[in-house]
């Protein structure tokens, strides 16, 4: 299964690198509700959620647009998704997102953007 993995849970430094990489990437702007990667700060401690590709978003997608691929990537068939957000509220990690100016949802999908873009070097694509 491939997916996005953080190698060191304590080295995260909330630079936001990213989530500025992916929200950009994917939606064209800087802008934190749109990545799909987040970082939570927890008192003194920094939190990277990443999407663990469980696949609770295509066992409650109604509309069936939701599948996991060869390598274990959950990925939105984007003409299939009518925008309803269930995904979005089911995820466990938080990191599903749905734009109010986009008709559908999005996800990870284990491109690496935000792993090229992480200056700790914390962010990996693992195929397990």
């Amino acid at each position: 299964m491939k997916k996005l993995v953080v190698t060191d849970k304590t080295a995260c430094k909330a630079c936001l690198a990213c989530v500025v990489a992916c929200s950009e990437a994917f939606y064209k702007e800087f802008d934190p509700d749109k990545a799909c990667i987040r970082i939570e700060a927890k008192g003194d401690a920094v939190v990277t959620k990443t999407c663990i590709q469980c696949g609770k978003c295509a066992r409650n997608c109604e509309a069936g647009a939701i599948k996991q691929n060869a390598k274990g990537v959950y990925m939105i068939d984007k003409k299939l998704c009518t925008g309803c957000g269930k995904c979005v509220e089911v995820c466990p990690m938080g990191v599903m997102v749905k734009a109010e100016d986009k008709p559908t949802s999005s996800k990870c999908i284990a491109c690496g953007i935000c792993a090229k873009a992480c200056p700790m070097g914390i962010l990996e694509i693992q195929e397990k």
